[in-house]
């Protein structure tokens, strides 16, 4: 029998991430993985195409626009087929990469389905043969997939987040059901391409973990541009016809009401990927599929962490799940890492216009007990924005009034999801509005107008 240091099951963002840090730090280290690729879900069917596709979207837009810019373009039109290539493509090169550094830092791989035996222990399971391996520290890594509506399984035309990476041509219509994450970024990919598109969310607004002015701005800006929104909307039937699919919902009025289309996305969440992996033969504790951790991502049973989409109370974020990998196996090899903490992980979502934030909404910190005062900036007052084009949304800043400290950034306009980088620095060191105020930021760029709204935090925009 095989023996290791950590064993690592799952290959995705968290998986394999842990998995190279692990071997930095010495640690003899393999990766068990069922599927013949590594990278996991984020990477083949999750955060990478569906960005693809996102900056697909955004340029057959931007050239559409073109007389804005001074650009006559006649002719233009979508070649479906190239975009999936090039999508495969991309995807297939980043596994391909993952490979690569599992060779360069000696991470071992073995393909096939993980499963424990007790605490150590683990057999993996392949075409019909058992490969049975021992480790002093066992990283569970599963992962996630999507959470279909009840009684209700994914088809050609009722989709999930996998089938409609692949559809053979752009659909004429579609119903997104879910208005998170998912369920907008597909809304804006489609819409961009010409489909008629309707939104259905079951709660009072879009995107509902954000601050709620933030999903207003999402909800007009969507509406702006044919997307329907229809919020209070929960849906009650999925049915297949002869030519789509006919969802009935009952509306904000309690009234039931039907729509149709050509294809239907089921965005209303995911379920953790823990059954059958034998946890049962463990001390971990389970609470609706999601395993209990402490900060330093360890199970109740001794050895054996968990990290990713199937952790309790954790976001379940590519970016959230890699930093649990490293401090998973930092802390099983001794080295000084800190508690892993969700308010420091930033929500970014790709849709048009782009939406990212970090730490306390506004409601949320006044829940706290915090004194609060809000700053805001809007992108219609910065120069960059208007080279570019794009003037939709704003910054929201959110302090604490007696010493100034950041509880939190929300960001709604272009390039959203990249300036969210700066806010999550700012609260990592735990900055003040007045140490923002001060850095200076290049012009002309997007960046400036977040220093715009920490100075109007204290009343002190320059640019409005």
């Amino acid at each position: 029998m095989a023996s290791y240091d950590l064993a690592v099951i799952g290959s995705g963002p968290g998986g394999y991430v842990a998995a190279i840090r692990a071997a930095q730090w010495k640690l003899k280290t393999v990766v068990i993985e069922k599927d013949p690729y590594l990278g996991g879900t984020c990477l083949h069917v999750g955060c990478i195409p569906t960005k693809v596709l996102l900056h697909h979207a955004e340029l057959y837009e931007e050239i559409q626009n073109g007389k804005e810019f001074g650009l006559e373009v006649d002719g233009c039109r979508v070649n479906w087929p190239a975009m999936l290539e090039r999508k495969n493509r991309i995807v297939n090169k980043h596994a391909r990469g993952i490979e690569f550094l599992f060779r360069k830092n000696g991470v071992e791989r073995i393909q096939g389905y993980g499963r424990l035996e007790g605490p150590g222990r683990v057999v993996v399971e392949h075409n019909g043969q058992q490969t049975r391996l021992e480790a002093r520290f066992v990283l569970v890594a599963t992962g996630s997939e999507a959470r279909a509506l009840p009684g209700v399984a994914f088809s050609e035309r009722v989709l999930s987040n996998r089938e409609i990476l692949n559809l053979p041509a752009i659909p004429r219509s579609l119903i997104v059901v879910g208005g998170g994450a998912v369920g907008v970024e597909f809304a804006s990919i489609y819409r961009s391409f010409g489909t008629e598109v309707t939104l259905l969310e079951a709660l009072p607004r879009i995107v509902p973990l954000e601050d709620e002015e933030i999903s207003a701005e999402l909800e007009r800006a969507f509406r702006r541009r044919g997307i329907r929104v229809l919020t209070r909307a929960a849906v009650e039937s999925v049915t297949e016809t002869a030519t789509g699919v006919r969802i009935g919902y009952r509306d904000a009025r309690g009234q039931v009401q039907t729509l149709e289309a050509e294809r239907a996305l089921i965005a209303i969440g995911r379920r953790p990927n823990t059954e059958q992996l034998g946890l049962e033969t463990t001390r971990v504790r389970l609470e609706r599929g999601f395993v209990h951790t402490n900060a330093y991502m360890q199970t109740d049973e001794p050895g054996i962490y968990a990290i990713g989409d199937i952790v309790a109370g954790l976001p379940q974020l590519a970016h959230a799940a890699s930093m649990e990998g490293i401090i998973a196996v930092g802390h099983m090899a001794g080295q000084p890492v800190p508690a892993f903490d969700r308010r420091r992980v930033p929500n970014a979502t790709y849709c048009q216009p782009q939406v990212a934030s970090i730490g306390l909404t506004e409601a949320q910190a006044r829940e706290a007990g915090y004194a609060v005062r809000v700053g805001k900036f809007p992108f219609t007052a910065n120069s960059k924005a208007s080279i570019l084009g794009h003037h939709e949304g704003f910054i929201k800043v959110v302090a604490e009034e007696r010493y100034g400290e950041v509880l939190g950034v929300h960001i709604i306009g272009p390039l959203a999801t990249e300036m969210i980088a700066e806010a999550a620095a700012a609260l990592g060191l735990e900055a003040t509005v007045d140490d923002m105020m001060f850095t200076i930021h290049a012009h002309p760029t997007l960046w400036e107008a977040m220093g715009d709204a920490f100075n109007a935090v204290r009343g002190l925009a320059i640019h409005i």
